[in-house]
């Protein structure tokens, strides 16, 4: 895995070489410039080396030094894609570099490449003879992209950081994109933190003409869900066993690299799919295997991971997370974030990919699985939720919230009070508000008290509620799905592993997000993703006979933490730095009620700590 910079206007080497050194631990191998001064045109890159080791520098250029590409991620179907170049007539000069089929992919089909392609990726092409900057981004943005346009300055990178190091940069916070993020815990493609800063969405590309200094941008691909209805009269054994050969052959595409290799292991169903399969392709081999593991029972996969591991086979890895563990994780990990994560298993993840790099150099993951085929526990409470909201007038909910908190809380994961209260939560709103209120750290309505100003919901609100006024498929279970896995997976999932794993420079691959099994869920009924109230029915037909049924069928934990426990006790001080726009009293209140254990704010409160711990110089202008 890798990291890119670029900027075209004002701005010199040493400005290029302070933003390719803050992201150095995307890529610690190596590091590639080139100043084009007559243009204008600076490109970084900073490399991990996991294929063709010895010609896969960059910037990689063709034939006649015309296009250059700076390029972080993996093309799966560079082979294939290769041997069609070289049949057009295009003479490659890596051995088996990925990256160079990007070079000439671009020569020969122009944009129209981004089609052909099967990976996670973020590049920059750099096109001479046009005079243009081409940057794309992979179907569900895997890999970040992020770029500032002002004026005739113009910039992008992997991270922001790199971004905030170039003297053009404003660092002006977005008061609306952080009301975005209090609503969501992330921020939705295009938001960032800043003014004038955007982060490029999955399946999207963006073209910077030197000349006229205007970007125009497009979308390539969007996941929606297309059922195809004459396969819910198929065998369903057959439909499995299609789905087993497509997670399979995904599996062992990932598994190509030119250094170690390994397998986060939860003892989750998808992770368990993916190892038992990765042992499959390699049946000799015995594969490292990685988990994290709590002391509360309630959160801990630990003994779930052993057992796979026991069962299939590898070499197992483990390491536990204690509060101790977390007091001292937490502010290093937030810091180092361009901008706060309201999700907090990021410090799990963390641990996990800082371990797993003391082994391996790329590791494989199950994420993908629950948006795809229906693992989320809100898919469960979706038709109850239509029932109760239909039948139950306003007044009455509004009694039953008022004694939902006056429950005693349960520090146990996802406990009967916590659903209970969020169910409700969310149920005092519109349908298609359901899921982000679900899953964000501050309601609709509580948002205008916090910041202290009159909120409108369909401004705050407007990438989700725009994605579910859109979708086009029928019901309320395909719509929420497909929020999940267009804006949930992408914004929050994909960016907390990439930013845990990078961290460490670990490059993390996900086989369910592979085009040919993601096409296969988009077309599959969604009464076999969840049918008679089993979560990912499909999948657990397909690991039948290959994974332990008490592994298939064990009730789904999450990878949760136990947050609301240890923001008790950790940061000593409640934290209460000003922030833009912020109530701070409110604020206040929140640290006092949770801390006294009359209610329970760790969403919130995870989220303000993520605002707090960054460096006091990304906030200024």
């Amino acid at each position: 895995m890798c990291g890119l910079v670029g900027f075209v206007g004002h701005g010199n080497r040493d400005d290029l070489a302070r933003m390719t050194s803050a992201i150095a631990h995307r890529g610690p191998d190596a590091d590639g410039f080139h100043i084009d001064e007559p243009a204008g045109v600076f490109l970084g890159h900073r490399r991990l080396s996991v294929l063709d080791l010895e010609s896969g520098k960059q910037p990689m250029w063709n034939e006649d030094n015309t296009v250059a590409v700076i390029f972080n991620g993996e093309i799966y179907n560079h082979a294939e894609l290769r041997k069609i170049l070289e049949g057009c007539g295009h003479i490659f000069r890596s051995a088996h570099s990925d990256t160079e089929v990007l070079v000439h992919g671009y020569e020969e089909w122009g944009k129209a490449m981004l089609s052909r392609l099967n990976g996670m990726f973020a590049f920059a092409i750099y096109d001479r003879r046009q005079k243009q900057i081409f940057l794309a981004r992979d179907r569900f943005g895997e890999k970040p992209l992020y770029y500032t346009h002002s004026g005739r300055f113009f910039a992008f990178a992997s991270e922001i950081k790199a971004l905030v190091c170039h003297p053009q940069f404003k660092r002006v916070i977005d008061e609306r994109s952080l009301q975005k993020f209090f609503a969501h815990g992330f921020f939705p493609a295009p938001n960032t933190l800043y003014k004038d800063t955007y982060k490029l969405p999955g399946g999207t590309s963006l073209t910077y003409d030197l000349s006229s200094n205007r970007i125009s941008g497009d979308c390539y691909w969007r996941f929606r869900l297309e059922p195809d209805d004459r396969l819910a009269t198929e065998n369903e054994g057959m439909l499995a066993e299609e789905f087993r050969h497509l997670l399979a052959r995904s599996v062992k595409q990932r598994m190509e690299s030119d250094v170690p290799l390994g397998v986060f292991l939860s003892g989750g169903l998808d992770s368990s799919a993916v190892f038992a399969l990765a042992k499959q392709a390699m049946p000799e081999a015995r594969i490292s295997t990685f988990t994290v593991g709590f002391e509360e029972k309630s959160f801990d996969e630990s003994v779930f991971a052993r057992e796979v591991s026991h069962v299939i086979g590898s070499n197992h890895h483990e390491e536990r997370l204690t509060l101790a563990t977390a007091r001292g994780l937490a502010p290093g990990i937030l810091s180092r974030l361009d901008e706060p994560s309201g999700d907090p298993s990021i410090l799990p993840t963390y641990l996990l990919s800082e371990f797993t790099r003391r082994h391996v150099t790329v590791a494989l993951s199950g994420d993908g699985g629950d948006e795809l085929f229906a693992g989320y526990d809100t898919i469960k409470a979706l038709m109850p939720a239509q029932y109760y909201q239909r039948m139950v007038p306003a007044a009455v909910h509004r009694c039953l919230r008022q004694l939902a908190g006056q429950l005693p809380r349960s520090s146990r994961n996802m406990s009967l009070d916590f659903k209970l209260k969020r169910a409700l939560t969310g149920l005092s709103y519109p349908e298609e508000l359901w899921n982000p209120v679900w899953l964000g750290p501050i309601e609709p309505n509580d948002l205008a008290e916090a910041f202290e100003k009159p909120m409108e919901v369909e401004d705050v609100f407007s990438e989700a509620l725009e994605l579910w006024r859109t979708t086009e498929t029928r019901g309320i279970l395909g719509k929420t799905l497909e929020f999940y896995t267009n804006f949930y997976l992408s914004d929050n999932v994909l960016t907390k592993v990439d930013r845990a794993s990078m961290m460490n420079s670990l490059e993390v691959r996900a086989p369910f997000l592979d085009n040919d099994v993601v096409d296969f869920a988009r077309r599959l009924p969604n009464n076999l993703k969840y049918k008679k109230g089993r979560r990912k029915h499909l999948v657990k037909m397909a690991m039948q006979g290959i994974l332990p049924d008490y592994i298939i069928n064990r009730r789904k934990k999450g990878f949760g933490i136990p947050v609301s426990d240890w923001l008790r006790a950790f940061p000593a001080v409640a934290p209460l730095r000003p922030v833009s726009g912020f109530n701070a009293g409110w604020v206040a209140d929140r640290w006092r009620e949770h801390r006294q254990g009359g209610a329970d704010h760790r969403l919130f409160l995870w989220s303000w700590l993520g605002m707090q711990y960054l460096p006091k110089n990304a906030w200024v202008q």
